[in-house]
């Protein structure tokens, strides 16, 4: 009996760990608040940088950290900019601190700028994509911290895409939606992708970056998470971000992902489509989020994700491609499937998928199971080498 008690007693403290909520790095103001205390702070923020539910310099600033300079990624600091849109220098107008665009002609911090700091923090949302720009930031910022021997502190924060899957990139295909040799989604937080870049030699010169990486808490890779904040302004949805990781790839075909809806990266759709599928939508001018959508004024007929059931998929560890297989069975000028000479919106497929074999794969009429076969074993050597970084089961 009395042993029973006790593995009753010990299975209780299990269960109520388990139901422990993530703690993120933010959220650990007392571990990281001592290494800031006195010195000149910069911080690659945004609108997801929060500590509860307040803005992470506000709350920063109550405590007494001297923030220095502020800069800002893709999306702008506020997260009021457009897709791909040069974000501009500022001051901002509720602290009066400095706000440095590097999502613009400039992409790191100077010199200048690093010398005028003691520290850097960094602390973005990610959600675990290639083609998301953020992990491109991090190696820029990481240079910087390296050439100006500062330590960088990251605030880590949960990836709700935590699988791995997709081809690695072929780097003679590296561009801006693509700088490492990856999957699609990469399976790792930001603290842990930074300890791949600086193991792998990914920085140039292969320098190495100080890094503090303040841990999640009670985090495990095949956790659901909700983002309490958008992580960018087509991400406006907790559907979108997990539809995300498999919908991103029709950026490199003629089908609107639902950029200049209220509901983009949720649906997919084309006007040649008409009469194949009865859900339609419009895309229109939507200053801030896009300003000339794919398809825009034009009756858009295709698929309506908003609640599909994405759990099964992501339970799995898996990119959907079927629907890439459906759409592109579906449509019917083939030859205008994959064409970028249509619109400006259309990104290369072979650079968003990160090889020249799925279009012909797709075209060829190839079923799911051969093409995934086609991504081994540059898939599985990655899971292998990831292992060495990982910094939660």
């Amino acid at each position: 009996m009395k042993y029973l008690l006790v593995l009753i007693a010990v299975a209780g403290l299990s269960a109520a760990k388990a139901q422990q909520p993530i703690r993120t790095g933010a959220d650990q103001v007392e571990v990281y608040l001592p290494l800031l205390k006195g010195k000149k702070v910069g911080m690659m923020i945004n609108p997801t940088s929060i500590i509860g539910d307040q803005p992470i310099v506000d709350s920063l600033l109550k405590r007494g950290v001297k923030i220095k300079t502020i800069f800002g990624p893709e999306h702008g600091f506020r997260n009021n900019a457009s897709n791909g849109a040069v974000v501009k220098d500022e001051i901002d107008p509720q602290t009066g601190i400095p706000v440095i665009s590097l999502y613009g002609n400039r992409r790191k911090p100077s010199p200048a700028q690093m010398a005028a700091i003691d520290v850097m923090v960094f602390d973005l949302q990610d959600v675990g994509c290639r083609f998301y720009t953020l992990i491109n930031t991090l190696r820029e910022i990481m240079e910087a911290c390296a050439d100006a021997k500062k330590t960088l502190i990251i605030l880590d924060r949960p990836n709700p895409n935590g699988f791995v899957d997709g081809p690695v990139l072929d780097m003679t295909l590296e561009s801006g939606i693509g700088r490492y040799p990856v999957p699609m989604t990469h399976g790792m937080t930001i603290g842990e992708f930074a300890q791949m870049i600086n193991g792998q030699g990914w920085m140039r010169n292969k320098k190495k970056c100080n890094l503090k990486i303040i841990q999640l808490k009670n985090y495990r890779h095949d956790m659901d998470y909700v983002l309490p904040v958008a992580p960018s302004p087509n991400l406006n949805t907790q559907q979108s971000i997990i539809l995300y990781p498999s919908l991103c790839m029709f950026e490199g075909t003629i089908l609107s992902q639902g950029r200049g809806t209220d509901m983009p990266f949720t649906v997919l759709g084309a006007p040649a489509l008409k009469g194949k599928y009865d859900f339609s939508f419009k895309p229109v001018s939507m200053p801030g989020k896009s300003e000339t959508p794919l398809h825009q004024n034009e009756t858009c007929y295709g698929l309506d994700l908003r609640t599909f059931d994405i759990s099964p998929w992501r339970k799995k560890g898996q990119l959907n491609i079927g629907w890439m297989i459906e759409l592109y069975k579906a449509y019917p000028d083939k030859t205008k499937f994959f064409d970028r000479s249509y619109s400006r919106q259309i990104n290369s497929i072979d650079g968003l998928v990160g090889t020249r074999e799925f279009r012909k794969q797709i075209e060829a009429g190839m079923s799911e199971a051969e093409i995934r076969k086609s991504w081994e074993p540059g898939l599985s050597q990655y899971k292998q080498m990831r292992k060495k970084y990982l910094l939660y089961p």
